[in-house]
């Protein structure tokens, strides 16, 4: 472990390595005596950033890697043949693929279930499962997850619970407190917010998973480099106002595309109609930057996402711009198209990340492109 008497951020932004305010950028590969060996084993400055996001998450240990699904492939590679697993039946369309083109080929059980019903949840969590995964709000369909429950489901059947925090960050929402053993994130997105870089994060209190994500961390080699480390904690130093003004953006634009006649249905959980508001308001203290829509006809997503002067067309969400992305041909391409119908994602699903344009902007923008 790294010596936090001489370097610490400790949630306030100090570092105490020469008195350096800014955390410093330690780019090298090998360190000569000392605590450090190699940096593809651990590196100050990413040990900065994993310490900062463990005290977020309010976790003990902290992982930093180089995507969001490499903190997920870690999480995975913990698992041995014949271990059953449990996930989100919408999971995100790179985790499907990670789960299907390599894992299953371990001869891991993967059964995906509807974890937002806890009935369904009960009947796939079983004795022996050996990790349950899920996803809160769910990507795109913005389904909420009680962790709470889904955490006991599952510790009443001896496995640990992993939710990806990815939408809500530890800003808003922190798993760990609600009973989850792992929580990772695309640091890539809000964490990071300013499309510039690559990362993923994975924080638990339990030590022996600790132990395990510190070997896959160390020996498959995806751990994050110190320069991207540093922008992720340049990134997290403006999440609290980040956070804010995304969701105060997402709900102005829900309310005017719940509005508009072109638009079948709005799913945002900041909405009373969506169907885990409650829930939402009861386990986060937020509601996040991600909309999620369906028109009323196909043309219209076309046109929607031809983009406009502010909101562009893009596979990414999190960041300061305002960015639409088209699941079935993008995020969930890889998942099989009697899927994406069970599931909702159709021709006319729509993911709308609000960036931090000004609202007014954002909305005129949604007119236009909405216009005839």
């Amino acid at each position: 472990m790294f010596n936090y008497d001489t370097y610490s951020v400790l949630g306030d932004g100090d570092c105490k390595y020469q008195g350096a305010i800014s955390p410093p950028i330690f780019q090298t590969s090998t360190f000569s005596g000392g605590e450090y060996s190699y940096t593809r084993l651990s590196n100050p400055t990413r040990a900065a950033l994993e310490q900062e996001c463990a005290l977020l998450e309010k976790g003990k240990y902290g992982f930093a890697f180089s995507s969001g699904l490499g903190a997920i492939n870690a999480l995975f590679s913990t698992l041995k043949k014949g271990d059953r697993v449990v996930v989100t039946d919408d999971i995100y369309g790179g985790t499907y693929r990670l789960i299907n083109r390599i894992y299953k080929n371990y001869g891991i059980n993967f059964v995906f279930a509807d974890l937002c019903d806890l009935e369904t949840a009960k009947k796939a969590i079983t004795k022996g499962t050996a990790l349950v995964f899920a996803e809160t709000p769910t990507n795109p369909m913005m389904k909420i997850v009680d962790i709470a429950a889904v955490a006991e489901i599952t510790h009443q059947n001896g496995g640990i619970l992993a939710v990806d925090n990815t939408f809500l960050t530890p800003y808003f929402q922190n798993p760990l407190t609600l009973g989850a053993d792992v929580v990772v994130h695309s640091a890539t997105k809000y964490i990071s917010g300013h499309h510039d870089v690559s990362a993923g994060i994975a924080v638990t209190n339990g030590k022996r998973l600790a132990s395990k994500l510190g070997l896959a961390l160390s020996t498959l080699g995806n751990g994050l480099s110190p320069f991207e480390s540093w922008l992720v904690l340049r990134g997290l130093r403006t999440l609290p106002m980040r956070m804010e003004k995304h969701q105060g953006n997402a709900y102005a634009a829900a309310e005017f595309l719940n509005s508009h006649p072109k638009i079948e249905q709005v799913i945002y959980p900041a909405m009373p109609q969506h169907g885990g508001h409650l829930l939402c308001k009861r386990q986060s203290r937020g509601f996040g930057g991600v909309v999620s829509f369906y028109t009323k006809d196909e043309k219209t997503a076309r046109k929607i996402i031809s983009g406009g002067r502010v909101i562009k067309f893009a596979e990414s969400l999190g960041g300061f711009k305002s960015l639409v992305t088209y699941p079935i041909t993008q995020t969930h391409a890889s998942i099989p198209k009697h899927i994406r119908n069970r599931i909702g994602i159709n021709e006319r699903l729509i993911r709308l990340s609000v960036g931090l344009e000004n609202k007014e902007d954002i909305i005129a923008d949604l007119a236009t492109l909405l216009a005839d």
